[in-house]
């Protein structure tokens, strides 16, 4: 196994242990499907590819169409007792921990909606959640109180949450901004198309420090930060800023499809300690991304070594649910980061 871990090190300077070369080769046992795989593995992909590749030169796998143990990688996994990773999601759910009957409706309404949607940019680092994670937030949220006559802020809107949240009729007030125009043309006529009125949509480019009208003014926040350290404290942060005070909510995703555990310590200290909030909640892939059709212009198609477009939707990620304590601050200075703010040594999507 050290002999692994070595060739992987030459390949990346993200972290590698032992279990990270366990959860790719449990993978592999379970799926020959490269996306399938790195979806099984919650590796980074740029990791789970570094160990794919050095598990195929050391003779451990091979590449076809599938991924396949070798008669050497199969002597590896029993030596090691490596099981197949196995999927026991909650088949009602989608491991959500949520249903959303009671929303059948709404999703039913929204999927109409938004069929004519702007489709993703890789410019923007664009991406978004199916129908069903979009209202599977609503619920979670309203679940937890935090939606109900409710002000609510939504930065950065690729999912169209918004759209959502104003037939939902649950909140009193909601916020979006974005930097996209094609977005905030979409969701402005959707306001019209529906006679929303308590909406209020706004162009605006997070790097700059937020306006006066969005700080301290509302009870809960959604975002999707891109997936670096300075994004998600920049992003995050942001929303926390636009909070009324103690006991208000924020909810971000965070993959491990992009994300190392050392990635995750980082921002878990970021939120605790510059932050001071706490994190109440983390949910399991509760975040599920159509493919958003730009694969082979990134670096996930550079780095895998099977060049097979995914299947199914690959890319997910954990629901973080924050609340504020008395002294919990947010972010509030210009961002003056570029391409850096959305790209690290992790990252696959850009």
């Amino acid at each position: 196994m050290r002999g692994i871990i070595a060739k992987v090190e030459e390949k990346t300077t993200i972290p590698v242990y032992e279990r990270t070369v366990e959860n790719v080769l449990g993978a592999v046992l379970a799926s020959g499907d490269l996306w399938r795989i790195i979806d099984l593995s919650e590796e980074p992909l740029p990791l789970a590819t570094a160990v794919l590749k050095a598990l195929n030169e050391l003779g451990y796998i091979e590449f076809n169409e599938e991924i396949l143990l070798t008669k050497k990688g199969k002597e590896l996994v029993e030596k090691y007792g490596i099981g197949k990773r196995e999927d026991y999601t909650c088949r009602h759910c989608q491991g959500k921990t949520v249903g959303f009957d009671a929303f059948k409706e709404l999703l039913k309404e929204f999927k109409d909606i938004v069929k004519n949607r702007p489709q993703p940019k890789h410019d923007f680092d664009q991406a978004y959640v199916t129908p069903e994670t979009t209202i599977a937030r609503i619920t979670l949220m309203h679940t937890r109180g935090d939606l109900k006559n409710k002000e609510v802020f939504v930065l950065g809107d690729d999912d169209l949450t918004s759209v959502a949240l104003m037939l939902s009729g649950l909140p009193k007030r909601i916020a979006v901004l974005d930097i996209d125009d094609r977005l905030i043309e979409f969701i402005k006529r959707v306001a019209d198309e529906i006679g929303y009125s308590n909406v209020e949509i706004f162009t605006f480019d997070l790097r700059k420090p937020l306006p006066e009208y969005a700080l301290k003014k509302f009870d809960t926040f959604i975002t999707d930060p891109p997936e670096t350290v300075d994004a998600v404290r920049a992003f995050v942060g942001r929303g926390i800023a636009t909070l009324r005070g103690p006991g208000c909510a924020g909810y971000f995703g965070i993959t491990r499809r992009e994300s190392s555990l050392d990635k995750w310590r980082e921002i878990q200290r970021i939120l605790l300690n510059e932050f001071n909030v706490v994190i109440t909640d983390i949910i399991r892939n509760f975040n599920e991304y159509v493919n958003w059709g730009y694969e082979e212009e990134t670096r996930a198609w550079e780095l895998i070594p099977v060049k097979i477009k995914p299947k199914h939707n690959w890319y997910k990620s954990y629901m973080f649910r924050i609340q504020t304590l008395r002294g919990s601050k947010g972010f509030e200075g210009e961002i003056t980061a570029g391409k850096e703010l959305y790209d690290d040594e992790e990252s696959s999507t850009t």
